[in-house]
């Protein structure tokens, strides 16, 4: 794991992280550290989910909000946690969601790292929080990056499938063009929002039947 950008991810961004507003985050997150604080994904993590997917092998899109706050859970990507800790509540939604719509059985971790070995881009709206602070780390750059990074990819890719889950996700909507892509929304995973159309929206199977719409491979959401 690195604390850069991966590298093909840097050459396809590299005019946004050429750009002042960049430079200002780092200098945050240093300063940051620097004050002794504690800041979720480790630093080594922080790009985790882009050193797993390359820009030319993401079929799906899944937008979390930001890092997980806790000891532990965060390795960077959104929506998952190491093997052996606890699944937080909107993962076990994932979970239940998926066992609905494909009849999957929920495994007994919450590590989502095989899907981003099929493509599955499992990206963070914002890269960063500090250690028991949610959304501690929000505008501060980091929207207007991962903005870019989804723009680019619906600009220069085509029927890529964007879930888009709950508001902050849905800010993401206008980036995205319908008619190259498959914007997929619905209420947010958390229990606070899960029964008002996270369960039963279907986004697993329409994922699916959209990649092999278009001849893609499909994504395995069974997890073992």
């Amino acid at each position: 794991m690195t604390t850069e950008l991966p590298l093909q991810w840097a050459a396809w961004l590299a005019d946004e992280t050429a750009k002042p507003y960049w430079a200002e985050l780092q200098a945050f997150l240093a300063a940051e550290a620097a004050a002794g604080k504690t800041i979720y994904p480790p630093a080594e993590l922080r790009y985790a989910a882009l050193e797993a997917v390359a820009p030319s092998e993401v079929k799906v899109v899944i937008l979390g909000q930001d890092p997980y706050h806790g000891p532990g859970q965060a390795h960077g990507f959104s929506f998952s946690v190491p093997r052996g800790v606890r699944p937080p509540p909107s993962l076990l939604n994932i979970f239940k969601e998926i066992a609905r719509d494909l009849g999957h059985t929920p495994p007994g971790h919450g590590n989502l790292v095989d899907w981003a070995g099929q493509g599955v881009l499992l990206l963070n709206s914002v890269l960063t929080v500090e250690a028991g602070q949610a959304g501690s780390h929000r505008k501060r750059g980091w929207e207007r990056f991962t903005d870019a990074l989804v723009a680019k990819l619906a600009r220069e890719r085509e029927h890529l499938v964007f879930m888009l889950w709950g508001g902050y996700a849905e800010a993401k909507q206008s980036l995205i063009d319908p008619a190259r892509h498959c914007v997929l929304l619905s209420p947010h995973p958390s229990p606070l929002s899960a029964h008002r159309g996270f369960i039963g929206n279907g986004h697993f199977s329409a994922a699916n039947r959209y990649l092999a719409e278009h001849g893609i491979a499909p994504i395995d959401w069974a997890l073992r």
